[in-house]
């Protein structure tokens, strides 16, 4: 199943632990294993394949890098690097707010025949 943003974070949740168990088994691993490589409990590994919500981030990189799965995460967000236009527009520093147009601020009311600002 493809994962979407129509989903349930629980839905989410239930895919990403199915398919953590698929590839469990396609490396023929047991959950005990699995647990043990990652340096997490057995309980980690089974809440995290049944979806369980409560389940920590800390767990869930633990066990994607004992299955020489954590670049892929990278994926996800990954590092863009700003284009050559930008950089020269910042002068090499890097943006750290976001900020918002004052126009977009306020209200626009509809233009109407002699309005002539």
């Amino acid at each position: 199943m493809k994962i979407e943003s129509t989903m349930t974070d629980e839905a989410v949740l239930r895919e990403l632990g199915e398919r953590l168990g698929r590839e469990r088994l396609a490396r023929n691993l047991t959950q005990a294993a699995l647990a043990e490589r990652a340096g997490v409990s057995k309980r980690t590994v089974e809440r995290f394949e049944s979806g369980e919500v409560g389940t920590q981030l800390t767990g869930f990189l633990r066990i994607c890098r004992a299955m020489q799965v954590l670049d892929a995460l990278d994926l996800i967000l990954p590092d863009e690097k700003p284009s050559p236009m930008e950089l020269l527009r910042q002068k090499g520093k890097r943006r750290q707010r976001a900020t918002t147009s004052r126009e977009s601020d306020q209200p626009q009311k509809p233009w109407t025949w002699g309005d002539e600002s």
